[in-house]
């Protein structure tokens, strides 16, 4: 009974949103330009799922993925225009690689091929990684893996302008992309951080698993599960010339370090996250990166910066799917599109 009441009322959820991705079908195919859609897999020994939002002529549709329904064109050929530039995206811990769909199609019908990763060990049906002790430094070198992939690869390394490679990301991502541009972690400032504040508890609380080791029991949280001596974390990727961090996860970076960014950086934070508390994340990036772009999303909570999901979406994080009263996630997405796609319009110039 419990299973019938879910289907029915993700099918419900799925039709609610069904004339929103018809509309954004029919407004897609009034640009003319679309957004093709294919996959890729980095091979390793821990591959990574990638999808590939790129500009094609063929016509799109709405195309269900589960919680998600990118207006695509799953497997056309690519627009022999020149591209834009390659946009990566990464998500937030516990995330997907399609979760930002609608930011990533309008990248793409406006020229640019974008690369949105499933990072390995910290995505919605694996977050392994979060207790592994490389957390920091994994995840940015699992985006210069996808780049690596891209620039050797024979469909697509040739076409990807010398000089306009961007990154976006969003929570755990907006960490990504800023250790990515140059800033460096001191890990064990996320335990410090726990220890004398008492007004950012989710921050504080996630990652929040079980631990296989021998002989624990108890669930260990990100902040608590990092070794008091850990190492500071640099893994910059000179290749990448220009970042879009929202909501970031950042008061790991150090002061001197975030200073010193010499990438074009643009900040977007949730006035009303309550997943990480803007003074301390965001705001700590604004604070010593001056030259940064930076707003805030008015009455925004911390999953605004995500595609709407067409169902709840629990998570240690709070519900993705949920918005503060009186925000309407839909009508700011083109909003947040047009101010990233203007910012990396401004870096090319």
């Amino acid at each position: 009974m419990m299973h019938l009441m879910f289907q029915t009322l993700a099918a419900a959820a799925l039709l609610g949103l069904a004339g929103q991705a018809g509309a954004q079908a029919t407004q897609a195919q009034e640009q003319g330009q679309q957004a093709g859609y294919r996959t890729l897999t980095v091979p390793g020994d821990t591959p990574i799922q990638v999808a590939l939002f790129y500009p094609t002529a063929a016509p799109a549709r709405a195309l269900p993925m589960g919680p998600w329904q990118p207006v695509v064109a799953p497997g056309a050929p690519a627009a022999q225009a020149p591209l834009k530039g390659l946009v990566l995206i990464s998500h937030g811990t516990g995330g997907s690689e399609v979760g930002h769909h609608n930011l990533a199609t309008r990248l793409a019908r406006d020229g640019y091929l974008v690369a949105a990763l499933r990072h390995p060990g910290d995505n919605w049906q694996d977050r392994s990684m979060v207790t592994s002790g490389h957390y920091f430094g994994e995840r940015p070198r699992q985006v210069s893996r996808v780049l690596d992939a891209l620039l050797a690869s024979p469909d697509w390394g040739s076409r990807i302008p010398a000089g306009r490679i961007g990154a976006v990301g969003h929570s755990a991502g907006g960490y990504t992309v800023l250790a990515l541009a140059g800033a460096q972690a001191e890990p064990q400032r996320a335990a410090m951080h726990c220890r004398t504040v008492q007004d950012d508890p989710m921050f504080c609380s996630l990652g929040k698993l079980p631990t296989t080791g021998p002989g624990t029991k108890a669930p260990v949280a990100l902040a608590a599960a990092i070794a008091p001596d850990a190492q500071r974390v640099s893994v910059p990727d000179p290749r990448i010339r220009a970042v879009v961090a929202l909501a970031p996860m950042a008061v790991v970076f150090t002061s001197e370090s975030l200073a010193a960014v010499s990438v074009p950086v643009r900040v977007i934070v949730a006035e009303r996250d309550a997943v990480l508390v803007g003074k301390y994340h965001g705001g700590h990036v604004v604070t010593h990166l001056p030259r940064a772009q930076a707003s805030t999303a008015s009455g925004a909570g911390h999953f605004a910066f995500m595609a709407q999901p067409s169902m709840p979406l629990p998570s240690d994080a709070g519900d993705a799917a949920a918005n503060p009263a009186g925000f309407d996630r839909v009508a700011y997405q083109p909003q947040l599109e047009s101010d990233v796609a203007e910012f990396f319009e401004q870096q090319w110039r």
